[in-house]
């Protein structure tokens, strides 16, 4: 007879898989890690995710929900669209100045897997699409030109991949383009 599965085990197994895959990155961690280092047998583990594409993209559903909160927050206080532009940039400056920072998950993911169509690759593309037409939005509403969006969604990429240090540059740029 099959053992029942103890209540959170699902969500045990995703944050251990999320964090080495945060880390190390998807292409590198193995299936038989995960088991080791959520110390869980090979049949629960399939049992919630039946390969390994289901648990990245539990990973990254879980990482947009993460993302989603933190952007929320973010912009809650903010009323106007250039308040709001300035909160969003700053909250990713906040992300990228945190020590265990290792890039976005979803740029990262992408990387590892250029040119797939998988759920994963699909989560990834969706939350970026998502995140640009934000910018989009916000940069509309202030009547500025299209191209001050693209402005701003480079220095949201360049914050990204870049250092700690750049992240007041590109706050103060923000304000400088949302300025009347």
């Amino acid at each position: 007879m099959p053992r029942t599965p103890t209540p959170g085990t699902r969500d045990a197994i995703l944050r251990t898989a999320s964090g080495l895959f945060y880390r190390h990155g998807v292409r590198a961690v193995g299936m038989a890690q995960v088991i080791d280092a959520a110390g869980c047998g090979k049949n629960l583990l399939y049992r919630h995710f039946p390969s390994k594409a289901d648990l990245a993209a539990a990973y990254l559903s879980l990482v947009r929900a993460e993302r989603d909160r933190s952007i929320g927050a973010a912009l809650r206080p903010a009323t106007d669209p250039a308040a709001r532009l300035v909160a969003l940039v700053s909250e990713v400056a906040e992300l990228v100045s945190d020590p265990a920072y290792r890039g976005c998950a979803f740029r990262n993911y992408l990387t590892e897997f250029p040119g797939e169509d998988d759920e994963p690759a699909r989560i990834a593309k969706t939350y970026l699409r998502d995140t640009r037409a934000q910018v989009d939005d916000l940069v509309a509403a202030l009547g500025k030109p299209a191209r001050d969006a693209d402005r701003i969604w480079l220095l949201i990429g360049g914050l990204h991949g870049g250092s700690a240090e750049q992240a007041p540059v590109a706050v103060a740029w923000v304000r400088e383009l949302v300025a009347p």
